[in-house]
């Protein structure tokens, strides 16, 4: 990818998610919202840690109300939660959640930015957040925002004078944002950054307030507000037939994978913001007062500001190409301005609405959506004027290619369309989410190029470079290289052209466990990116793994086709835990990396290229009992993780649930949050409970307690009440108090060497109160915390065992921690002692 030859090109000028968008169909309506925007020069950044932190009313509301230019700094991707509509976690979530922020930012019209803090799961305390994030490097990446942005006013979603009180990601972004709103003004504070960025000092800082904060509504009412301002964001926009509240409703439920859909709101709506730097405005509903918006802040744009505001005062609806001259004449005393800050934001905005106020409509679209290095693409171009505006289209460039003729006079919606040849140089870099490009840390993405911090997506491989001449006067354009297309039940659809490598690999298990030193056949599917692919693989490994095979050649004749090799790999004698990474050589050329896609409708399809490798684990374990029946919830992928320990999994449709149905399984799982979103649940739970008490294990993951989602009070046979408690580090010491239990002892022996290298987290939403006939297994605190025994609760039901436990076992099956399914077998194997069909994986 060529991002970084293309550093500025729109990273803080409002270009959001150009690539895989459906260009906007502007109406006059919208034309005449930008040139009050236009005509406005204001800037707000909102601050807060993850996606959906955001209060997407304000940011509707300065952006569409005030008109000022509005940005989110999200301190993190959001890699660190749940996903509720797929199995995607980790760096995977947080491309997802990327965009969901961008889809939401499309709506309420604001900007989005990030630093390199890697989401790495809930925390207590700041202290324990900004040692895990490094906080000098975070603390520059929010510096080098506000440098770029250069916001007039900060507004923080969370207090930063309340540590320990909530998530502390939540407190860190705000302590980051009251650190450096000082600090974008000092010479002295990551002078790096000045060869490239300017200080800058905002006006005034914030603290987005609400009742929440102060316990209750009434505790609130009675608060001193003497350093608040009250903004009503309830507004309504005639000329978008949408309120302020309805536009942030639609914004916040692009954040599905979260939960976030959400019934819109109408009416008047206070939202208040207390003083934290700054002066206090006089007028307390007027957050710029004080702050020159005008065309009079930039050297020179008076002049400027005169003819866009006639524009705007005397704007005609019905035709607006007729302000074409006027539009024309001040974008060419803009350019002719000293370079500047709001230079350069005014001309890019200057420039979309003269393209809108023509219908001009100019598009690159490659006939593919994916090329290889080296190879050559067509490139269909399409340019279009739609009004009686004297346009001529000179030339288009694209790379090393270009259509240069004399000039073509643009006749009112006539289309000139051509074809170039684009050549992927054979240095091209590959096409990915540029914080994945390498491995980073548990708390921070790796960067290396510093200017494209910020930068919500990874800039355009390439971009096509339009040259136009309105009556006289010259204009480049560059738009990105996109891919049209359609779908028999999609429609038209646009996503990314992007650079990727000739071929790439995969395995079919991301975890693959040994019992015994029994070879095993790893099948490798090789994906052909291109026609006519020759090479091999080798299977790379660590001492002690023994491969049948050096390399296996390969041949694929077209481009999309799939070839699977298979290879044969001997574990250790001894328990061990290594990776396996298929190499694919081709031409002198090693390739190592898996593509994969992440499609959902509400957001552009997302391609990314990740270290393709496998976890090999060998591992002594062993267990009772064939066939288990799982109740997917929120989603995971804990059922592939127990086909890998010798379990069949059934999953199971809740609408079947019925008596005597789940008899044949030998335990039952419900999958993550099942009884917050599986509706149906709390109708069927007689009969789950009926097949415990008929001789079954039922066994229920975590589920969540006083959240929007619907909580389900009837969990257990017996009185459990749900908490928030979790133990958010990995490493936090277990105890064992139940040593004697057979969940401890059966058919694996738990030791505490067992929880030794988990990932991200303990658990989450243990019980705190429960009835006498649980018996609580495992003690857990994280540091400087009181013990807390929810974690795994076992209680007797007639025949069979009801088992509740949020441990998250949904995070440690599916990265092959060994003692979490030793754990999770033994659990399954409850009760079945005296069954003398104990098996190791291989059912032996």
């Amino acid at each position: 990818m060529r991002y970084y030859l293309v550093l500025f090109i729109g990273l803080f000028l409002g270009v959001q998610s150009v690539l895989a968008q459906v260009p906007k169909k502007s109406t006059s309506s919208d034309i005449f919202h930008s040139l009050q925007k236009l005509n406005f020069l204001g800037s707000a950044l909102y601050i807060a840690a993850h996606p959906d932190d955001e209060n997407t009313r304000l940011i509707s509301y300065l952006s569409n109300e005030v008109k000022a230019r509005t940005g989110y700094l999200s301190i993190t991707r959001g890699d660190g939660g749940q996903n509720l509509i797929g199995s995607e976690l980790r760096e995977l979530l947080g491309v997802l959640r990327t965009e969901e922020l961008l889809a939401a930012r499309g709506v309420d019209g604001g900007e989005q930015f990030f630093t390199r803090a890697n989401d790495f799961g809930y925390s207590k305390h700041p202290d324990e957040t900004l040692q895990i994030w490094d906080k000098k490097a975070v603390l520059g990446d929010v510096v080098w925002v506000l440098r770029n942005f250069k916001p007039d006013v900060i507004v923080n979603r969370f207090d930063h004078r309340t540590p320990g009180s909530t998530h502390g990601h939540h407190t860190s972004s705000a302590m980051l944002s009251v650190e450096a709103f000082d600090l974008a003004n000092d010479k002295n504070a990551y002078p790096e950054q000045l060869d490239k960025v300017s200080l800058w000092q905002p006006k005034r800082s914030f603290f987005n307030v609400s009742w929440w904060f102060y316990g209750s509504p009434e505790n609130f009412e009675n608060a001193d507000k003497s350093k608040m301002m009250n903004l009503d964001v309830g507004v309504y926009y005639p000329m978008k037939g949408l309120s302020n509240n309805e536009i942030a409703s639609i914004a916040s439920s692009q954040h599905l994978s979260q939960g976030f859909g959400r019934m819109s709101d109408r009416g008047s709506q206070d939202e208040y913001i207390e003083l934290l730097s700054g002066d206090l405005p006089n007028d307390t509903s007027n957050i710029f007062e004080g702050i020159d918006t005008s065309w009079s802040r930039i050297k020179g744009g008076e002049a400027i500001g005169k003819i866009l505001v006639s524009v705007e005062e005397n704007f005609d609806f019905i035709n607006p190409s007729k302000h074409l001259p006027e539009l024309l004449e001040a974008h060419k005393l803009l350019a002719n301005l000293e370079d500047d800050h709001w230079k350069q934001i005014k001309l890019k905005e200057l420039q979309d609405i003269i393209l809108t106020a023509c219908g001009l409509y100019l598009e690159a679209s490659s006939e593919v959506p994916n090329a290889v290095p080296g190879s050559t693409v067509k490139i269909n171009i399409e340019v279009l004027n739609r009004s009686n505006a004297a346009i001529s289209f000179n030339s288009v460039s694209l790379a090393s290619n270009s259509f240069n003729q004399n000039k073509i006079l643009l006749a009112n919606n006539q289309k000139k369309n051509l074809v170039l040849d684009l050549k992927i140089p054979e240095t091209e870099q590959y096409t990915s989410p540029y914080w994945l490009t390498e491995k980073g840390s548990l708390g921070m993405y790796k960067v290396n190029q510093p200017e494209i911090i910020g930068s919500p997506e990874t800039i355009p491989p390439f971009n096509a470079s339009f040259e136009l001449e309105f009556n006289g006067y010259s204009m480049r354009i560059d738009k990105p290289v996109i891919h049209r297309y359609s779908k028999p039940d999609k429609g038209e659809l646009y996503e990314p052209f992007e650079i990727i490598p000739e071929a790439t690999a995969k395995f079919s298990d991301k975890v693959l466990i040994f019992a015994d030193r029994t070879p095993r056949k790893i099948p490798v599917t090789i994906t052909a990116h291109k026609n006519g692919l020759k090479g091999n693989v080798k299977l790379g490994h660590n001492k002690g793994w023994v491969v049948d095979e050096e390399f296996i050649e390969f041949e694929i004749a077209n481009k999309g086709d799939e070839k699977t090799l298979v290879f044969t790999l001997t574990p250790p004698s001894h328990e061990d835990e290594s990776t396996i990474t298929p190499i694919i050589r081709i031409d002198g050329k090693e390739l190592d990396r898996e593509l994969i896609e992440i499609a959902y409708d509400h957001i552009p399809t997302q391609t990314v290229l990740l270290p393709s490798e496998a976890k090999v684990v060998r591992l002594n374990i062993r267990k009772v009992g064939e066939h288990i029946g799982y109740i997917m919830g929120a989603g995971d992928e804990i059922p592939e993780s127990l086909e890998q320990i010798g379990y069949t999994v059934h999953l199971i449709d809740p609408a079947d649930i019925e008596s005597g149905s789940l008899n044949k399984y030998d335990a039952v799982v419900t999958g993550i949050r099942a009884y917050n979103v599986v509706e149906e649940l709390k109708f069927k739970q007689r009969f789950l409970l009926e097949y415990v008490e008929q001789g079954g294990n039922l066994i229920v993951q975590y589920n969540t307690a006083g959240r929007r989602d619907s909580s389900f009070k009837d969990l257990a046979p017996y009185p459990l009440k749900l908490s928030r408690d979790r133990i958010t580090n990995e490493d936090s010491a277990v105890k064992i108090i139940a040593s004697d239990h057979s969940v401890i002892n059966f058919p694996n022996a738990i030791t505490n060497s067992d929880f030794e290298g988990w990932v991200q987290e303990r658990g989450l939403y243990f019980p705190d109160e429960w009835d006498p006939k649980f018996t609580p297994i495992l003690q857990m605190n994280d540091k400087g915390e009181s013990p807390t025994n929810g974690a795994l609760l076992v209680a007797p039901y007639g025949k069979g065992n009801y088992i509740y436990t949020g441990i998250s076992f949904f995070r440690e099956l599916p990265a092959g921690v060994s003692g979490a399914y030793k754990i999770f077998a033994n659990i399954l194997s409850l009760g079945k002692e005296k069954i003398d069909n104990t098996t190791d994986i291989k059912g032996k």
